[in-house]
């Protein structure tokens, strides 16, 4: 396979053989030939659990303390006094059939949806398309709630929704590599808690096996996580 020359300088740099820790790695990410845009920095977590089980299935979210590095456009589907709520909090979009008709149309320009309960009838058939995006409310990442305000703020503070995909890993993007080092070596950690705390109860053993970092065009490095978790910077 063919590398650009950026690619295979980065290699030249990068130790792929060593496990670093979160501080060494993000160093050693910012050391490497920069791309033209500001690349996102994301951890990659292989986890110890059975993808074909459903009781296995791990999920959940986690609002990162030094943001996600870009500006969040949150749709809420509610109505009637939450309408008022929402948009006092923030909220980019709010309404309900105006919004679910045009989703049915392609319509996609939000990063986040929350909805209060009583709604959630109208928009479930909303569910095939939105479920395959990551983009449905859903009461196990607090987007279905009725404190609509809490959860639009948290979503525009940087909260970031994670799910494991069917090989068993975990992807998240804790920033930006401008972001100062120390930001994302805590936002690192903060995704790292959050995945540790949600692992199910059926699940035996160390819930994440491996854990690699990367920026959007970097290769990887292997990571420590073991010795992360309870850490601050």
């Amino acid at each position: 396979m063919r590398h650009s020359r950026r690619y295979s300088q980065a290699l030249e740099l990068l130790d792929r053989e060593k496990t670093y820790s979160l501080k060494e790695a993000v160093q050693a990410l910012k050391n490497v030939p920069k791309s033209k845009f500001d690349e996102t920095v994301e951890i990659s977590c292989k986890l110890g659990v059975d993808p074909r089980k459903s009781d296995q299935m791990v999920r959940g979210s986690v609002v990162l303390p030094h943001g996600t590095g870009r500006e969040v456009k949150v749709l809420v589907f509610c109505k009637g006094e939450k309408e008022r709520e929402a948009r006092e909090a923030g909220a980019d979009f709010v309404g309900l059939e105006e919004y679910i008709k045009k989703i049915e149309g392609g319509w996609f320009d939000f990063d986040c949806c929350i909805a209060s309960p009583d709604v959630m009838r109208e928009i479930g058939k909303l569910g095939r398309i939105l479920g395959p995006r990551g983009l449905m409310p859903s009461g196990k990442t607090g987007t279905v709630t009725q404190n609509i305000a809490f959860a639009v703020k948290q979503a525009k503070q940087g909260k970031v929704d994670f799910k494991m995909d069917k090989f068993g890993v975990v992807h998240c993007g804790v920033g930006k590599i401008s972001f100062p080092e120390d930001g994302i070596v805590d936002n690192a950690r903060a995704f790292l808690e959050a995945l540790l705390n949600s692992k199910p109860p059926t699940v035996k053993g160390e819930l994440i096996k491996s854990c690699y970092i990367c920026t959007t065009m970097s290769p990887s490095l292997k990571v420590d996580w073991k010795n992360e978790v309870g850490k601050t910077s």
